[in-house]
């Protein structure tokens, strides 16, 4: 099979900062010590690594559990991390794991073959709340423990991203849940316990998540010994923290990327990094709801928001508008699709051809003798999701729907989501690597899984299905594409942007590097002059 590459658009204005490695920071020894203070935008609803689905939950998650592989931060290849190896049959339907001895979770308890088939197990079952995970093993029959460190996996029929979920299943420590029934509550939502090379150390609600180096780490530990979560919900406010110095990295929005980081003093205290990684918002039309029943009435709903002049005026052009569910820069992603063009006057005609029309002169459209009107949901806190929502609430005013704006909390907003209780709202997706639709936009997963949005097509079904099973990456491209027309003509979302990620970072950390994933903090060391805290400081 061929290697799958994907252009990374990388801008770094980092040259010679002692924050980003260069010809001389290469011969510098690493040194111990420090602390990195993240700032996190919303507060995670649960840190349980099998029913948290944000993520904030994730980035946090990552530093704390392990699984059985991951890929590679700059390769993008399958790796090894808490398996030795794997096998895998000729019929691509049995995946054995050799695990590795010795390793540990972070109370002592040894971890075994019993951890992986007691996650698979809760993954599995319809009383766990990981309708999100769940589709991704749906087709394997049995999972069988060969002995404390062999595990066999048994697929009923192939599917082409069988390795990474085998391998990458979220585990967590059996022996944790042994008098518990109530595993959706369960205590390591707020305690989470790993194998990884931080453990928790304290979540104080509201205000901060602090993890602390696991000294007892199987695998080569990281240099920083804490890594601090600073919860601030206003990024207005997260911003004139960085700038004082009480956060190490930020995610920066256009406006203080272009504007209000070009002092001095800034550039000297901080790095930016701007890169491209998969993923994209969107905003998502309810089809449960009568208003948007109608792919007319949805595509209408594209028409009215002119999206080049958001990126340009809100985003300052540092992204692209795109099309589709798949990364813009992956070749499953189908660049002969342009996207919909602000158009109100054709808006208005679909709009008419649904039954939306202004019976009474009065401006507001009616059908049935129902007025058009819905409620829109955002995160608070999400200037992005504020601008669009104020845009979009006048253009549509203008084409006489009336629009109501709703803020809510991290955890609510995303409560509502779930359940289906919303009209329209706007979010975002981080996409993997290598794609598999099923999870958003199977019908099947309209009701426990992330279709949140009800989105139904027998022919999407059937393309999503079938690509589940093809090993061809031409092959499998081709049914994408036909799937990326689908999703273009029904129009469940309005695909808004791919942007650049935009992240500013203390220049007093070194070996800071982008790599097709991102950023890997656990690299990253202080010199001990410019170490701030712990007891190193003291």
């Amino acid at each position: 099979m061929k290697r799958l590459f994907f252009t990374i658009i990388l801008s770094a204005l980092c040259l010679l900062h002692p924050g980003i490695p260069h010809a001389s920071d290469q011969e510098r020894e690493p040194q111990e010590g420090d602390w990195l203070i993240y700032h996190l935008p919303s507060e995670p609803a649960t840190l349980n690594l099998i029913t948290s689905t944000d993520a904030y939950a994730s980035n946090i998650n990552n530093y704390i559990y392990e699984s059985l592989l991951k890929r590679d931060e700059e390769t993008l290849e399958l790796v090894p991390v808490l398996a030795e190896s794997w096998e895998i049959s000729q019929d691509h339907l049995t995946y054995t794991f050799y695990l590795k001895k010795d390793i540990h979770w972070q109370d002592g308890t040894p971890f075994t073959a019993r951890d992986v088939a007691f996650s698979f197990e809760r993954i599995n079952d319809p009383a766990v709340d990981a309708a999100h995970l769940r589709n991704y093993y749906r087709d394997i029959e049995s999972l069988e423990v060969i002995d404390d460190h062999t595990v066999r996996y048994h697929y009923r029929i192939p599917y082409f991203r069988a390795l990474e979920f085998c391998g990458g299943i979220p585990i967590l420590p059996a022996h944790l849940f042994e008098e518990t029934d109530n595993f959706n509550q369960h205590s390591v939502g707020r305690s989470p316990l790993g194998t990884g090379p931080y453990r928790m150390l304290r979540w104080d609600t509201g205000k901060e998540i602090v993890l602390v180096r696991n000294e007892d780490y199987w695998g080569k530990r990281p240099h920083l010994d804490r890594i601090l979560f600073k919860i601030i919900t206003d990024t207005t406010v997260a911003f004139q923290v960085l700038r004082k110095g009480g956060l190490d990295v930020m995610g920066l929005r256009p406006i203080q990327w272009v504007r209000q980081t070009q002092s001095r003093r800034f550039q000297e205290n901080f790095v930016k990094l701007k890169y491209y990684l998969p993923s994209y918002s969107y905003i998502g039309w309810n089809s449960r709801r009568p208003q948007f029943s109608d792919p007319r009435v949805r595509k209408a709903m594209t028409l009215l928001l002119d999206r080049e002049s958001i990126l340009e005026r809100i985003l300052f052009g540092l992204g692209t508008v795109v099309t589709g569910t798949f990364y813009v820069n992956s070749p499953e992603y189908n660049k002969n699709i342009t996207p919909h063009p602000y158009d109100p006057q054709r808006a208005r005609e679909l709009l008419r051809e649904a039954g939306w029309e202004d019976h009474d002169g009065r401006g507001i459209l009616q059908k049935d003798g129902v007025p058009f009107s819905f409620e829109f949901l955002i995160a608070s806190g999400s200037k992005f999701g504020e601008q669009i929502a104020t845009i979009l609430q006048e253009n549509l005013r203008q084409a006489g729907i009336s629009m109501t704006i709703r803020k809510l909390e991290w955890a609510v907003f995303v409560q509502r989501i779930q359940e289906h209780n919303f009209d329209a709202c706007t979010m975002g997706w981080n996409l993997g690597w290598v794609s598999d639709p099923y999870q958003l936009w199977h019908s099947s997963q309209a009701e426990g899984g992330s279709n949140f949005v009800g989105f139904e097509n027998a022919e999407a079904d059937a393309i999503i299905e079938k690509a589940r099973q093809e090993f061809d990456e031409e092959k499998r491209y081709e049914l994408y594409h036909r799937f990326h027309e689908i999703l273009h003509e029904e129009q469940p979302y309005t695909f808004l942007f791919t942007t650049q990620a935009l992240v500013a970072v203390s220049t007093r950390f070194e070996n800071v590097s982008v790599y097709p994933m991102g950023l890997v903090p656990r690299e990253w060391w202080v010199p001990s002059e410019h170490q701030r805290y712990g007891e190193r400081r003291r």
